[in-house]
């Protein structure tokens, strides 16, 4: 793959300030890519580092172009900006990542209903809306002759190896599992109503945890970090996606080992954060 792979390429992110979203963009931007981060951030946060400025400084420093638009994804009025930003800055948007999430694994009795609405609002709304939002600059991407524009989102399989829901997420947090789940079926869905278009619609979900700020930041993050990948895992296999190098057609709910394996990476222990430590198990897995 050359390091002008994506160039003339433009991806639209939700988030992407830090965390996995952060490295999937400066990812792609050393392809060649043109970012544009919807994302919140536009101040530094007490506790987490970067904003949505300094992952443009990022995206640019590793080759790339990039453009912040400070916005809630909550919001239609600001997704609409991000599209339509992208498209004036860009010419036009040829790949989606829907990376905004929140979380809260508290049970249902001790979970405010806030939150919940929080957690939906973000993953499915989100989701949905910024999909939603960029099919008619997808649309019109796939008639490039030899590329296909994508949608990957970062969410779950709905079912296991056998074919049948897990129980097991539902009981443990079912708030956010049914507010991933949603994001997983966007996945599905769009897959099946855009399989004319020439949009490939996937999902990608990390087997292991992965470090992040957000992850040290909770009680007892310290110690699961140590159990945990770092975020270039994922960015490497969303590049293998996106630009095609690993292709699994459309509809698909893919893991970053699956991906990384398929374009004949074995070695996944440069990626732990600490290779004497057990790596941890992510969830919906």
């Amino acid at each position: 793959m050359t390091t002008d792979s994506l160039a003339s390429t433009t991806v639209l992110i939700s988030g992407g300030s830090r965390g996995i979203g952060h490295a999937i963009a400066v990812k792609l931007a050393s392809a060649g890519a043109n970012i544009v981060l919807l994302a919140k951030t536009d101040k530094p946060h007490p506790t987490l580092p970067g904003t949505v400025h300094t992952a443009v400084e990022d995206i640019e420093a590793a080759g790339g172009q990039g453009l912040a638009v400070v916005g809630d994804i909550r919001n239609d009025g600001d997704v609409a900006r991000a599209v339509d930003s992208a498209a004036e800055r860009f010419g036009g948007i040829d790949v989606v990542v829907n990376n905004a999430s929140a979380i809260d694994l508290r049970p249902t009795e001790q979970l405010e209903m806030k939150r919940y609405d929080l957690m939906h609002e973000i993953n499915a709304r989100g989701t949905f809306a910024l999909s939603k939002a960029a099919i008619p600059h997808l649309r019109a991407s796939a008639e490039t002759p030899g590329w296909s524009p994508k949608i990957l989102t970062l969410a779950p399989p709905l079912t296991g190896a056998d074919g049948k829901l897990n129980p097991t997420w539902f009981g443990k947090h079912l708030a956010y599992t049914m507010s991933k789940y949603a994001m997983s079926m966007t996945t599905f869905g769009l897959a099946a109503e855009l399989a004319d278009s020439g949009v490939v619609v996937n999902s990608l979900w990390p087997v292991t945890l992965i470090e992040t700020a957000a992850l040290r930041n909770i009680p007892g993050g310290e110690q699961l970090a140590r159990g945990a990948r770092k975020p270039q895992i994922v960015a490497d296999a969303a590049l293998c996606l996106i630009t095609g190098e690993a292709d699994f057609g459309s509809g698909g709910f893919l893991t970053d080992e699956q991906v990384l394996t398929a374009v004949g990476v074995s070695d996944f222990s440069g990626y732990a954060v600490d290779p004497e430590v057990e790596l941890v198990p992510d969830i919906f897995l």
